[in-house]
């Protein structure tokens, strides 16, 4: 029987945990597993510093994907402040699999600035106007 401290989970992380955002270090001795993108059914809201995720939506979002153990998700659960702030969810992904992600509820997004394109990293690049 596995005891929870070696148990593995899958973690799609979208905001200030990715590669190269302040929040990156929780996830140092993480694995990788690579880039991923969720399903087509979610909304990336920017919340100041932070990035938010609504488990309703329209839109595909970037990320990456690691392997966690416990001890890194709990980590991850604290400076979320799981669940008062951000609350851990499954998320799916595009090819159908899941993985544990964190979301805030749509009360805490109300009124703040959609990222239409899904992707963090480009919240700062200029709008393109049709």
């Amino acid at each position: 029987m596995v005891s929870p401290a070696d148990r593995r989970f899958r973690l799609f992380v979208y905001g200030t945990f990715l590669s190269g955002q302040p929040g990156h270090d929780a996830l140092e001795s993480a694995e990788l597993i690579g880039e991923a993108v969720t399903a087509d059914k979610y909304t990336l809201v920017e919340l100041g510093v932070f990035a938010g995720l609504l488990d309703t939506g329209r839109t595909a979002v970037n990320g990456e994907l690691y392997e966690v153990d416990f001890k890194i998700l709990s980590a991850c659960d604290v400076r979320c402040d799981h669940p008062a702030r951000f609350h851990r969810g499954r998320v799916v992904l595009s090819d159908g699999s899941a993985a544990h992600t964190y979301f805030v509820h749509v009360d805490q997004a109300r009124g703040l600035r959609r990222l239409s394109h899904g992707d963090w990293k480009r919240r700062f690049a200029p709008r393109r106007y049709r």
